[in-house]
């Protein structure tokens, strides 16, 4: 069981409180995604930090940017990639997460890779079309990379307050899971009171938490509820 808790572009709990609130929780692997300005006091408090994004040149004139080696440099452990707000405000493309998924393998760094579908392409019946066409070629970059773990969010969910029933849930999983064997994380507004569910689902091995884990106590429960769905 995995939860990864995407701080997004807010300051975020503090890190030290953060990890005593977790200390000595077993059964769960915790990893936050601070913005670029908090990455360094959370690898400080001991905290497993990824970024929120990372190119696919070790350096270079890409400014806003930030390369493998610099995250690593940091302490830095792992980072997203192609999360849906990338692909739908600033127009990260399948090729380019793909790109970026795999350099950062090749670095050395962990990697979410995010995958999901808009709420007219789910309407549309265009859900497997659109997981095929984005975790293939994720597949055909990175391949079952033992340091590669994806993430489904519903673009529909995200940041709406709107969740997936575990029943879809499950489905998509299980379908992404077909196209690329690696753990599958749920991201689309999980919070303690609908995480017992979701986490419960077979093909579930994690969640993907956005605002829920900008609150200690919250992200805390999302995390023991992990926890306790494979014990």
């Amino acid at each position: 069981m995995i939860v990864a808790g995407n701080w997004k572009m807010f300051a975020g709990p503090d890190p030290e409180a953060l990890a005593e609130r977790l200390d000595g929780l077993d059964g769960v692997d915790v990893v936050v995604a601070p913005p670029y300005t908090r990455l360094a006091a959370c690898v400080e408090a001991g905290l497993v930090t990824y970024a929120q994004n990372v190119h696919w040149e070790a350096e270079g004139p890409f400014t806003g940017e930030v390369s493998p080696p610099l995250l690593l440099a940091l302490g830095v452990r792992g980072a997203i990639v192609g999360h849906s707000e990338r692909r739908q405000l600033f127009g990260e493309t399948d090729l380019g997460v793909a790109r970026r998924g795999q350099a950062a393998l090749d670095a050395g760094l962990h990697v979410i890779a995010c995958v999901g579908e808009t709420r007219e392409e789910r309407d549309a019946g265009d859900t497997g079309t659109v997981l095929r066409v984005q975790v293939q070629a994720i597949g055909e970059s990175c391949g079952p990379h033992d340091r590669l773990v994806l993430a489904y969010e519903p673009v529909w969910a995200i940041g709406t307050g709107l969740t997936a029933t575990p029943e879809l849930v499950q489905e998509a999983h299980t379908l992404i899971k077909s196209l690329l064997d690696r753990p599958v994380l749920y991201g689309g507004s999980v919070k303690p009171e609908n995480a017992v569910e979701l986490l419960a689902q077979p093909a579930v091995d994690g969640a993907l938490v956005g605002g829920a884990s900008l609150e200690i106590d919250s992200f805390a429960a999302i995390c023991e509820a992990a926890a306790r769905s494979r014990s």
